[in-house]
């Protein structure tokens, strides 16, 4: 019997995903293990692993949605691994020394196809059949000419429009995990579907400015500490932890001493009730070309600026490249978005629901400021604290972005804890 690929479940409460892309075309060979489709859910995208070696038969096509536990495609078991090279940057198997074997028995001869069936790979073949391409104005750069769905994608976004039928929202197959867009009418627009998790995206944030009474308090920082101390270990700190020492660490440790002084801030409102975390879970904020994504550093205040800085580096790169896992991101008490990265001087950060606040950072800028009754020039970055007024007070949020503020211009109070 064949092997089943099923949607697996890929976090608590969430019921569905879409396939953003298949890795692998329908018919061929695939091994255990072997990456075949991307799963696109509302919080992360997932690669979907081959449950046994043989055959791949795609059952439902890329961009639809499919829920947990539903069948999406068979693995055909028991067919013997290609002997030639199917996909580009594969190496042929040299023919055996004892010349050509005879066809293994029992597997049936391949029905005879069709002239454009031939020519075309089987994403290709439905590409077409969405968009009634003419596959004859279509270049195959494929083995043998065969037509690619890279082919067709490439056809359709050189053709000018010819119809009214071209303004309709594109076909959710795509090349490269991209969802093709197309000109309208006059050539000035692009459509594009959502994806499922900007979709999220748009729902939380929307949500969380209909539900959350938000203010924004503001304060800022002088960094002159923590560039000079930056300054002064980087090369040693990257030498003995293999890291580099970045802004974020500094700010995770001094909203951890900020969240011990003022609890409610890690706090949310769960219906009638307060739930008050007596751990730090702290998000990052981290853009991505999906969207914005926050992995989670777990349990923040037993973790060493290495740990920290490492952890962020690996979430980074996993979350851009699409590998985070939704256990990843799940969680989290507290929130930090450095706009800062962009250029941004100064903003309101939306809260990450069920969390009750978040600490945006920005640019840091060069200003003169009052120090000891002397203008100074000092390296100055403002500080945004945005919270639920429902559960906090603003006395407690000024209180907490203060004590943010104490910690980073005096960081040796992140070492000592006082």
């Amino acid at each position: 019997m064949p092997s089943e690929i099923k949607v697996p479940t890929v976090g608590e409460s969430i019921t569905e995903g879409t396939i953003s892309r298949w890795l692998k075309d329908d018919g061929d060979y695939v091994r255990t293990g072997e990456a075949v489709l991307e799963l696109e859910t509302e919080k992360a995208t997932t690669e979907i692993p081959a449950p046994a070696s043989g055959v791949l038969h795609v059952g439902v096509r890329e961009g639809k949605t499919v829920a947990v536990g539903s069948v999406i495609g068979q693995i055909e078991e028991g067919a013997a691994p290609p002997n030639e090279t199917k996909k580009e940057g594969k190496k042929p198997v040299a023919a055996d020394a004892s010349g050509p074997k005879s066809a293994p028995r029992n597997v049936p001869a391949p029905a005879p196809r069709t002239r454009q069936e031939a020519a075309l790979s089987p994403a290709a073949r439905q590409l077409v059949a969405d968009r009634a391409v003419d596959v004859a104005q279509v270049a195959g750069t494929g083995r043998g000419g065969l037509i690619t769905k890279d082919d067709v994608l490439q056809y359709l976004g050189q053709r000018q429009p010819a119809s009214v039928t071209d303004t309709q929202p594109p076909s959710p197959v795509a090349a490269a995990g991209q969802i093709p867009t197309l000109p309208s009418t006059n050539g000035r627009e692009t459509r594009q579907r959502v994806s499922a998790i900007r979709q999220r995206i748009a729902d939380r944030l929307i949500a969380a400015q209909q539900t959350a009474a938000i203010l924004t308090t503001f304060n800022e920082a002088d960094m002159s500490a923590v560039l000079a101390l930056r300054a002064m270990y980087k090369e040693a700190f990257q030498k003995k932890h293999g890291v580099s020492l970045g802004f974020m660490s500094f700010f995770v440790k001094a909203v951890v001493e900020a969240l011990r002084a003022f609890p409610v801030v890690n706090a949310w409102i769960d219906g009638n009730e307060v739930v008050y975390h007596n751990y730090f879970d702290i998000g990052v904020a981290v853009s991505t070309e999906k969207g914005l994504m926050v992995p989670v550093i777990r349990d923040a205040a037993n973790k060493s600026f290495a740990d920290i800085e490492r952890q962020l580096a690996e979430l980074a790169q996993k979350a851009r490249e699409g590998k985070i896992a939704v256990t990843d991101l799940q969680g989290g008490t507290f929130t930090i978005t450095n706009g800062g990265v962009f250029g941004s001087l100064l903003s309101t950060p939306i809260l990450n629901p069920p969390q009750s606040a978040i600490l945006g950072m920005h640019t840091i800028q060069k200003r003169a400021v009052v120090v000891d009754d002397q203008i100074v020039i000092r390296p100055m970055m403002y500080l945004a604290l945005s919270y639920d007024h429902r559960l906090i007070d603003g006395r407690d949020a000024v209180q907490f972005l203060v004590r943010v503020k104490e910690c980073i211009e005096s960081p040796e109070r992140l070492m000592l804890e006082v």
